[in-house]
């Protein structure tokens, strides 16, 4: 709880110290990454967003290219949104030979999953000012692990009104930690998110 506090104090600060919050999150173990994830709420996250500014990461960084494809890599999310804040973006390597990663949003709460739908994209590294890595609702995986849900395209139910014609873009806060926020035809929305991996170690 204390490296919790101290991270949300760190996030209140006039300047936020990235390299005091990384910090915080590489000495946590996996469970207190998490945990200390969930705790940051949308006001933080756009501050942290501001302060990562030029920090990079590229989707080798995300998922290695030792990864067998199709293996999935799990990062826990918090989003700034008031309700529905937490989810799970997950990652795998494509079944081809292209440079990007296929992926989905899990929902964990089992009735809204259905309608909003899973939300899947592509990832990719990106030259854009916005962040390192391109998280693509306009593209869809041609294939997925046993366990994902079926592919559909993001005009598919509600689907339409929270992934359609969106990409997210990533930068790096810690080994573990990212932080993202949503645009729609190039123009930056409101809404930002965290991504943490929850390792073994």
């Amino acid at each position: 709880m204390k490296r919790q506090n101290d991270c949300l104090a760190l996030l209140a600060s006039d300047r936020i110290d990235t390299t005091q919050v990384a910090k915080l999150f590489d000495e946590a173990s996996p469970d207190e990454r998490v945990e200390m994830t969930e705790a940051i709420d949308g006001r933080a996250q756009a501050r942290l967003w501001l302060a990562s500014e030029g920090h990079g990461v590229t989707i080798g960084q995300m998922v290695p290219s030792t990864r067998a494809p199709l293996d999935p890599v799990i990062f826990h999310g918090k989003n700034s949104l008031a309700a529905f804040s937490r989810f799970q973006k997950r990652f795998c390597r494509p079944t081809n030979d292209a440079d990007e990663l296929w992926g989905y949003n899990h929902q964990p709460t089992r009735w809204l999953a259905p309608l909003t739908g899973p939300g899947y994209f592509v990832a990719y590294d990106s030259q854009e000012s916005f962040g390192g890595v391109a998280v693509d609702y306009r593209r869809i995986p041609t294939a997925r692990p046993d366990d994902w849900p079926e592919i559909h395209d993001n005009t598919w139910r509600l689907s339409r009104f929270i992934y359609n014609g969106m990409v997210d873009y990533l930068r790096r806060v810690s080994e573990h930690l990212l932080i993202g926020r949503a645009t729609r035809d190039g123009r930056e929305l409101p809404n930002y998110f965290l991504l943490c991996r929850k390792d073994d170690s």
